[in-house]
Parts: structure tokens; sequence; C-alpha cells
């Protein structure tokens, strides 16, 4: 075991027996340096390490202090192996280190209360900050480019509402994708068609007949991670979308919501090929530090930039100043960096072992499946079985195993015909439960052959 290892352990274990209660001061990084005969940098990995389990919480100039043991000795009871629930474990948000930012956003931003739509665009110290922020995903944008929204879901239904610069009445969305916006054009009647993506990305011939045949306004896309079905586009599928979203006049709507996620350094965005300005770049930040946050951004062409601000204008005065102001010194201090630097790594081995995990089991499965590894490897990943395998039942048969597994029919529009997908995310799993859930899905599908 690493001496940072046994720090953890040694920690962890006396916040079990009781030494340790909530609330508690840790020993002092000296004390422990002592303790341990050791550097600082090792009782800091380990500090971090626990911070990051959600166990302790650091207090500036005061030290590490006891969250909560009795939380995670109830996780740990826990038989449930949920592979349905796209939002990480709680464990894994940087509640505290974000609370410190919330609190001293209140005191900076104070004066910017007591007024209205004074920053419809976003305030200007967090664009500033956004900016920087995005250049690491290889999207470089003029600051005057970039608008904040309460969240990407507003930044989509105003897309979907005003007019563009090529006058289309349609808007393209992969079929199947994240249903919030299914939701959202057929709920407000807005003329739309699907288009098919599987493992293999989607029918570049189809894409073009579509484009030419009909008036389309915008392409929705997920091109990194695609929820739900975890795969990605590889360099020449974002080149030739663009290509022919060039030919006929096709403003794209790329929701780059799992940037931060990417390991491969060479993968960009369809932004980062855009020659033309007709790549609008979505990012949330929902999965990285909280859903609650309600904050997103886009980044638009000039020529929808005054249209856009002119309906967000009417129905938002202002994204919430203090959150806004909380995530410009979350992002400042580095704290960003640093939170989602960890988290990715933690997801990167989580899907390394599902997908291992996964084609060692499907390789002795009796049922035909059809699955593909992924350029990009996600926490999530789909296969399709074939149609005599009753989905529901199949769930419930899973449940009854304690195994949690969700349907992905509300990922698809209405009228598009639903396959007989099944999405895996272990997002919210411990790593430690990803083989026993992997083994007994395969059991109840052999047992159903």
């Amino acid at each position: 075991m690493l001496k940072y290892q046994q720090i953890i352990a040694d920690l962890i274990q006396e916040m079990e027996r009781g030494f340790l209660t909530e609330g508690s001061k840790l020993p002092s990084i000296r004390e422990l340096k002592n303790r341990y005969i050791c550097s600082t940098e090792t009782v800091l990995k380990a500090l971090n390490e626990l911070k990051y389990q959600h166990r302790i919480f650091s207090v500036p100039k005061s030290g590490f202090y006891v969250l909560s043991a009795s939380n995670h000795r109830a996780a740990e009871k826990t038989t449930m192996i949920d592979f349905a629930t796209a939002t990480p474990s709680e464990s894994m948000f940087p509640y505290t280190d974000f609370q410190h930012c919330l609190n001293q956003a209140i005191e900076i931003q104070q004066s910017g209360l007591f007024s209205y739509g004074m920053t419809v665009n976003g305030l200007p110290s967090l664009i500033h900050e956004v900016k920087k922020m995005l250049v690491q995903y290889q999207v470089f944008s003029k600051d005057e480019k970039i608008v904040i929204t309460t969240g990407t879901q507003q930044a989509l239904y105003i897309l979907t509402q005003i007019l563009f610069p090529n006058e289309g009445d349609t808007i393209l969305i992969e079929q199947p994708t994240y249903h919030l916006f299914n939701r959202l054009v057929e709920t407000t009647g807005v003329k739309c068609i699907g288009i098919k993506r599987d493992a293999n990305g989607i029918d570049l011939n189809q894409l073009e007949t579509i484009f030419a045949a009909n008036h389309i306004k915008f392409f929705y896309t997920i091109p990194r991670f695609h929820n739900p079905l975890g795969t990605s586009y590889s360099k020449k599928e974002k080149l030739a979308i663009l290509a022919l979203a060039k030919k006929y006049n096709v403003y794209i709507v790329e929701d780059d919501y799992l940037a931060d996620f990417e390991q491969d350094q060479k993968a960009d965005p369809l932004f980062a090929y855009d020659l033309y300005d007709q790549v609008i770049y979505l990012k949330s930040f929902s999965k990285i530090i909280f859903p609650g946050l309600r904050i997103g951004v886009i980044v638009l062409p000039d020529n929808i930039l005054g249209n856009f601000l002119a309906l967000k204008r009417v129905i938002d005065y202002d994204t919430s100043l203090i959150t806004q102001g909380a995530l410009e010194l979350y992002l400042k201090s580095g704290m960003f960096t640093s939170h989602s630097t960890l988290l990715a790594q933690r997801y990167a081995k989580k899907a390394m072992q599902l997908h291992q995990e996964f084609e060692r089991q499907a390789e002795e499965c009796s049922i035909s499946i059809d699955y593909k590894r992924p350029i990009s490897l996600d926490t999530k990943l789909h296969f399709t079985l074939p149609q005599n395998i009753n989905l529901t039942v199949l769930i419930q048969r899973l449940n009854a195993e304690n195994v949690l597994l969700k349907s992905i029919n509300e990922n698809y529009l209405s009228n598009f015909n639903k396959e007989n997908i099944i999405k895996i995310d272990v997002r919210n799993t411990n790593k430690s439960l990803i083989p026993t859930g992997i083994q007994t899905i395969f059991q109840i599908l052999d047992q159903m052959a």
C-alpha cells in the first residue's frame, strides 16, 4: 500500500470508529507528515482524495474537517447496482468549495442585487473566465460572442424560437438524443425531423438527402460522448458533417456537455473545424459541478447573436448574478481545473473497466448482441438486442436482482422508430460493483434466451 493510501485508510478507520466525528478537525498537515514520515505532497494527495470522496472539507487558513462518516457507511451498505442514473453521485460534487465561492460572490456582487437587466449577455468577468476555459476545448471566441444562459435548456429554447439567417423552418435531431430537447420541440410545436444515430454514427448520404429536401434551420448534435449512446464522431465524420452544412446552408448546434472528460487531446469539437461561422457551441456544467447550478454557455455567430439576446432579454432579465459570480471565482481560483481533472481521471478508469468487463462477458453470451467499442470511452455504453427480447421484462428481472437499468425510449421523438437498446451508465456506480452488475445482466439474458 502506498503511503498516501495508508493515510486515507487510517483516517477513514478513525471516522468509522468514531474517533473522528462529524465536524471535528483532522490532524494538521505537519502532524500527518511527522506521523507518516512523508512529504507535504503525499499528505495533500491523501487529503484531496478524502475531500473528493466528500468525507472531509477544507476551511481556508484553518484546516480540514470531517464532513460525514455516517453517510458513507450507509452508502456502502446499499446492495443496488445503479446502471441507470446519469447524474454523478452526490459525493462527487464540490459543495463545500463552491459554497465558499457563493459566500464571496454575495459580498462582491451585492451592489448588483438591486438592479435588473444589467448583464443580459452574462457577467463580463465570468465571460472572461469562460473564454479562457473554452480554449482548453479548442473553442476560441471573442468575449462578445459568448452568452451565459440559465442552463443549456434555455439556450436551446431560444434557438428554436428565433429566426435564423438561412430562414430555415425545420430542426433536424439525432435519434436517440437528449430527452429534454425532444420534449422541448414537441411541446412547443416546432417542426422537426429525426435522423438515426447508432454505434456507426449517422448515414451521411441520408443526412445530405434531408438537408437537400428540407429547409433545415439547424442540426442538433452531440458529437462527443453522445447522450444516451456514449459514442463519439471521428474527425472524418465531423469534417463531412461540416461540409454538408456549408453546402446546404445549415447551422449546427453542437452540445458538448461532457467536454471535460475527454482523454484524447486530439479530439476537438466541431466548432474547432468550423471555417464559416455555422457552428453554435453549447457547454453545460451540470455533470461537472452540479445540476442545480443552472448555468449554461453558448457561443454564437455574429448574425444570430442579436436575435438571441433580444429574446433572452424579454424572457430573462439576467441569469442569476450570484451564481455567475460564484462560478467566476470557482474558475478563477483553479478549483474547477483541479476538480474536473480528478473527476475525469476517475471516470476514465470506470469507463475502461465498464467496456473491458462488458466485452469479456459478451463473448460468452448466447444472444446475438450488436455492440461496438467507441473511439473515446465514456462511462456509458449501449448495445442492441434482438427484437424477441422484451426490454421491460429484462429490466424488471434485473431490478429483482438489485441491478437498476432504465429504458431509453424517452430519448426518442414520439413518432420515431425505437430500437431494442440497452444503456449502461456507471457514472453513479461504485467501481467495485461494475463486474458483478455486468455479469448479472448477461446471466439474465442467457436465461431469457
